[in-house]
């Protein structure tokens, strides 16, 4: 039996779900879905892509980008999590560079933020309006 192109639940370690949660429905406006038996977090559209905050006990995230959100108009969409209170992060390095937070590269345009938990988060914009991911 192979998979199929169902709906996916990403799953974020968290060390306090309520926290996460508040953060990911005001500051990111995603719906909230109720509450797992161990405590998870759901959150997403009905039918769509999930997002599941589950708590850790031992506080260890990813280093890397654990999530990244596209969107139309990159600029647009920092500038209303900025009022929201989201901190975007600033990186200059040889071969990533931001400027007003935004890295920009010939296929996109992608700024960074992290969670009330420690994951990086990214949103990105595919610079040629397609979708950047294509089957």
């Amino acid at each position: 039996m192979a998979l199929k192109m169902n709906t996916a639940t990403t799953i974020l370690p968290v060390d306090d779900a309520a926290r996460a949660r508040s953060f990911y429905t005001e500051k990111l406006g995603l719906p909230h879905r109720g509450k797992t038996d161990d405590g998870s977090e759901l959150l997403g559209t009905d039918g769509g892509p999930m997002l599941q905050l589950m708590p850790v006990s031992d506080g260890r995230h990813s280093e890397h980008t654990a999530l990244s959100f596209e969107v139309t108009d990159i600029e647009r969409t920092v500038r209303e999590m900025e009022a929201l209170g989201v901190q975007f992060q600033d990186y200059d390095l040889p071969h990533l560079r931001t400027e007003n937070h935004i890295c920009t590269t010939d296929s996109e345009k992608c700024a960074w933020f992290m969670d009330t938990e420690h994951n990086i988060l990214c949103v990105h914009e595919s610079r040629n309006g397609q979708p950047e991911y294509q089957v």
